[in-house]
């Protein structure tokens, strides 16, 4: 792949910081509060419906009522960041965001909360994502210079990383001592703090389009598919998701209790995750990196290793040391993917793109947790195993093709 198309990291300081930038500054303290807001409702909706429906198969339930309408719409959200405003759709879809949750907070507050008020939250949010998250990746490149990326991609996931450790803390403390409706309402709040930030962006030049809007569907699922690098790299992603969150979140799991014999070790090492993840963010900001191809090929490689290894550490310690690494890997690896995606790609068609990859990495989860909950019934140590010969299979795949490892030359 040619150097025209790759993230320059170059060593010289010349290059302006991210945080310099008062736009992308304010953008990012503004996400990074709404944020932090968003993990107290990810604590309180579980709880509450478990409370009002009884049942973990009905919380299943529940969500699966907000990941479908995610799913259907990611494509349309994504043609529509691009043919509109996607600044407007963000403070749109967060305004409406706080609206309902401060309704839902209102509602519980005065005790007359029913079951479909529930399902209608976690629905209007399923939508409201749709139509965000292609908004995001479509507005918040045109924020930064091409050589900021790669720290400005950092940035974003530390501090999303930091509210996932610090926020459901405070929401349970919140929730103990003022009840789960207060966890509604400081996530209303704090969607103020986004909204406000991105009413005072501008909104980036955008290329007018005259395809019609079913053909503007197609056109980020053509682009992948003609960019070889790009389709590779979407590919390896997709493997990855699907070969860590299920053996992660199941595996583990039934790793802890059937050798630990104790819930306290699966915080332990869930805990280790974290903290890798937050540190592989913060040395992304840091570690300047100009063969990143090789740097995702090696991390895809490093991350199978690991997980074949997962099985094979005895002690609890062991364990989480194992998963530290795996999620300080994992996390560097999708700050590069994430900058080059966003440099590589054309900002006319970077909504519907983003919506694309978006639909694919996603799309795997589900289909990992299925896949990982009828293997580990067979063997554990074979969950892992296998999941990390295929993710290294498909790491080779990919090595092979020259442009992908030319990536950043």
């Amino acid at each position: 792949m040619c150097a025209s198309v790759s993230v320059p990291v170059e060593p010289s300081s010349s290059h302006e910081h991210p945080l310099r930038n008062a736009g992308y500054r304010r953008w990012l303290v503004g996400n990074a509060i709404s944020l932090l807001g968003d993990q107290f409702t990810m604590v309180a909706l579980p709880w509450l419906v478990l409370q009002h429906l009884g049942s973990a198969r009905m919380l299943g339930m529940v969500m699966m009522a907000g990941a479908v309408p995610r799913a259907v719409l990611l494509l349309v959200g994504g043609a529509a960041a691009d043919r509109t405003s996607a600044r407007l759709i963000m403070v749109t879809m967060a305004a409406t965001r706080a609206a309902c949750v401060a309704a839902i907070g209102v509602l519980l507050w005065c005790g007359s909360l029913s079951t479909w008020e529930i399902y209608g939250l976690v629905v209007v949010f399923g939508i409201a994502d749709a139509f965000a998250m292609p908004a995001h990746s479509a507005y918040v490149p045109s924020l930064l210079k091409r050589e900021q990326l790669v720290v400005g991609s950092s940035l974003g996931q530390v501090s999303a990383q930091l509210a996932v450790i610090v926020g459901p803390l405070a929401a349970g403390l919140a929730i103990a001592a003022l009840g789960i409706a207060s966890a509604f309402f400081v996530d209303a709040v704090s969607f103020l703090f986004v909204i406000g930030a991105l009413l005072r962006l501008p909104d980036p030049p955008r290329a007018a389009s005259h395809a019609s809007r079913l053909a503007a569907l197609g056109e980020g699922i053509t682009h992948v598919l003609r960019d070889v690098p790009l389709r590779t790299i979407l590919l390896l992603a997709t493997a990855m998701n699907f070969c860590i969150s299920g053996p992660v979140a199941i595996g583990v799991a039934e790793l802890a209790k059937s050798r630990f014999h104790s819930a306290s070790a699966y915080g332990i090492v869930l805990s280790a995750v974290a903290v890798g993840q937050l540190g592989g963010a913060l040395s992304g900001s840091v570690w300047k990196i100009r063969r990143c191809g090789a740097l995702i090929l090696g991390g895809g490689a490093w991350l199978g290793m690991c997980l074949m290894g997962v099985p094979f550490a005895r002690g609890v310690s062991s364990v989480a040391a194992v998963l530290l690494l795996m999620g300080a890997t994992a996390s560097l690896v999708n700050v590069h993917i994430g900058a080059w995606v966003m440099a590589r790609i054309d900002p006319a068609v970077r909504g519907r793109v983003a919506s694309v990859l978006m639909l694919a990495s996603l799309g795997a989860i589900p289909v990992s947790m299925a896949v990982a909950g009828f293997i580990v019934l067979w063997s554990p140590t074979w969950l892992f195993v296998l999941a990390g010969v295929t993710l290294m299979i498909v790491g080779a795949g990919a090595a092979a093709i020259r442009s992908v490892r030319d990536i950043g030359q």
